[in-house]
């Protein structure tokens, strides 16, 4: 019997409880679905490299006795045979087509058909979308991010750290201070790298990017490799650094202990 003093629970945490599990699994499938991308790309690249099968058509002409054995008529092969000799998988054009052969056409982000260039792409694509997972981005964004960084050299590990904590990758953050973009550049600071460029400009991602990262490689060149020490002039400005330097102060004031958190590289590709 049930019994009365027992409590069940409220209806509205059981609702929280219903809702709590529905966004783990949705999260878990995005995952899965991401997950399963640099699969497909391998498949693809795997089926684009494999030999184009040969079909040679033998005239009955050729069955006469003065013709080559090799060119004779041979017995006609059985169904089980031919099954063997068929690949395991083809794509579904070609099975609809029904014999028409068709060269599997690459995909758009491959350049070439080369195997080198191939895992190349491969590569650099699980890695974008590695990272648009783990900063739960869009890769198109990830993949701007990506590119930008090491077009200037910098790791892109790197570059995702140093987006997150300047703009939260929001391309239109603007500071109080007046700062701009994904990278946060100051207008000021952009003219030294493109005389020219806007502040409408620099509110897109692939400006704000080419010119923050530029920057932050040549301060990395600038002080020697100490990555710390660059990224506080990233932050702080050259003037506020030096001068905690001549008065023998440290010119910490943690941010780059937010961006290089777990981080173990030197923050250049070179």
């Amino acid at each position: 019997m049930h019994d009365p003093t027992e409590k069940s629970p409220r209806p509205d945490a059981a609702a929280r409880r219903r809702r709590m599990y529905r966004r783990r699994a949705a999260r878990r499938l995005s995952q899965l679905v991401i997950a399963s991308v640099p699969v497909f790309i391998l498949a693809t690249i795997l089926r684009s490299d494999a030999p184009a099968s040969t079909a040679v058509t033998v005239s009955a002409d050729s069955a006469s006795a003065d013709a080559p054995r090799s060119l004779r008529l041979r017995p006609a092969p059985n169904k089980l045979s031919l099954l063997a000799a068929q690949p395991m998988w083809r794509p579904a054009g070609d099975v609809l087509k029904r014999g028409k052969t068709t060269e599997a056409a690459p995909l758009p982000f491959f350049g070439t058909h080369t195997a080198t260039e191939y895992r190349q792409s491969f590569a650099r694509w699980h890695r974008i979308y590695t990272f648009s997972a783990q900063y739960r981005i869009k890769a198109d964004l990830a993949r701007r991010i990506y590119d930008a960084a090491v077009t200037a050299g910098i790791e892109p590990e790197l570059g995702f750290r140093l987006v997150r904590v300047e703009s939260v990758f929001d391309p239109g953050a603007v500071s109080s201070a007046g700062a701009l973009g994904l990278t946060q550049l100051m207008p000021g600071t952009a003219r030294l790298f493109e005389p020219n460029v806007t502040r409408a400009q620099l509110l897109t991602p692939d400006v704000n990017l080419r010119i923050g990262f530029r920057y932050l490689r040549g301060l990395i060149r600038e002080y020697k490799g100490d990555l710390k020490l660059a990224l506080l002039v990233y932050n702080r400005g050259p003037i506020a650094v030096d001068r905690a330097l001549s008065l023998g102060q440290s010119p910490s004031n943690g941010y780059e202990s937010i961006v290089t958190k777990g981080y173990r590289g030197n923050g250049t590709l070179e």
